[in-house]
Formats: C-alpha cells, structure tokens, sequence
C-alpha cells in the first residue's frame, strides 16, 4: 500500500501528513506535485492543509484547476481513497467532490485550538478504528472552517449518513456552544455517497503523536491503513 501527498503552491501541512504516514504509520509515501497527472499508483490521496495559492479568489477556488485534482477525480471516481484536511476539505469541496461549501468563521477570525468531535459514522475507510458516537480530540486551525450547504443537500447528507464527524462537548453534545466557526449543524466532515472521500477540518496529522498532545488523530490514520490492507 502507498500514500501520495499533494503539495499544492501554500500547503503547509503537507510534511506534516507526510511524516504521520511514514514515522508513525510506518507506511510508504510520496510527494505528488500539483502539476503533474501522475499519482504514482497510490492506493490513497492526501489533499493536505495550507493556503493553496494563497486562498486568492476563494480557498481551493485556484487549487481545483491544478493538473493533479484532474487525476484526483477519475481516481475517486474509481474507488479510490482521498482524504481532505481543513484546505483540502475546502479544495475537495471546489472540485465537486464534495457537496457543499466552507465560508468564513462566524466572528471572522482565524481559530486554532483542539475541538472535540464526535464520531456520527464508524462504518467508512477513514473511521473504521473509531466507534459511533466516540469523541475525539484533534486540533483545528482554519479561517474558513464554516461548513454550508442547501436544505436539500444537508437532507441528503444526514439520509445517507454522510457527515461522519460533528463538533460537540467533550461529553459528545452537539451544542452551539461547542462550534468553534458556526458550521451548518456543527458539521466537522463529510463524506462522498460512496464512502471512499472524506473532507474535514480537523487536522488529525497534528494529533497523532503524544507529543504533540494526544493521539486521537492518528486513528483517521490507523483507519486507512486497515482499509486498504483489506482491498
């Protein structure tokens, strides 16, 4: 199995993706470069964190045009693992792999603190190690973190329980008050109807070791791995 982490112009958590896979995943992994097709036969797609191309116009508005988010979408389109982090969650988005869109923080500023979140689907690629209704704690770093969508498609979304973490309370109460960006129904991630693509603002990279102050991110991670050993 093989890891591929974008790296678009503005990324800045690329490293930080790339070193959770191969220092504590133990896996194999390589940089992609956003203006290449080729995705070197990776069995999963990391769209990391950052400010691709400087977030002008909107975040991911620019990054979707990139070569490489061509080869993305036939690859998810085919089955294929990709996981969207906070920027990338916003390009996925862009793309149309995605429903949806992320607008400014209500309040306007920049938030970067650790969340809770809790764990509303258990059965996909990426939460597989987890357990319905578990709350995890992962940071969240973003400006643009306010989840929103239309009436019909947050229907959708909930029918076929698509969105796969909430921000809550750490006793897992989805309340205002524990939305740090006012995002639609406290949405911290969704994913694709097929399961196979999941955004989310959290950056669980940044929560994979002890010393960085927990480890619940790292079960996103752990969660990946056992899905595409099982393939």
């Amino acid at each position: 199995m093989k890891f591929g982490v974008i790296i678009f112009p503005g990324s800045n958590c690329d490293h930080d993706a790339y070193w959770t896979i191969q220092q504590v995943a133990k896996q194999p992994v390589t940089f992609l470069w956003h203006e290449s097709h080729d995705l070197q036969n990776c069995d999963a797609v990391i769209v990391p964190g950052g400010f691709a191309f400087g977030d002008y116009l909107r975040t991911g508005a620019i990054a979707k045009f990139s070569p490489v988010m061509e080869s993305v979408k036939k690859f998810a389109d085919g089955g294929g693992l990709v996981l969207g982090i906070c920027n990338g969650f916003q390009i996925l988005c862009e793309s149309g792999l995605l429903p949806g869109a992320l607008m400014r923080n209500v309040g306007l500023k920049y938030v970067c603190k650790p969340v809770h979140v809790r764990v509303e689907n258990a059965d996909t690629p990426f939460t597989h190690a987890c357990r319905e209704g578990e709350v995890l704690t992962i940071p969240i770093g973003h400006m643009e973190g306010n989840y929103f969508c239309d009436e019909t498609t947050l229907a959708e979304l909930e029918r076929d329980k698509q969105i796969v973490f909430r921000y809550s309370s750490p006793e897992g109460e989805i309340i205002p008050e524990a939305n740090p960006n006012g995002s639609l129904n406290n949405i911290a991630g969704i994913c694709s109807p097929g399961r196979n693509v999941l955004g989310m603002m959290p950056h669980p990279e940044r929560g994979s070791e002890p010393e960085l102050g927990g480890t619940d991110g790292f079960k996103i991670f752990e969660s990946l791995v056992g899905a595409m050993a099982e393939k």
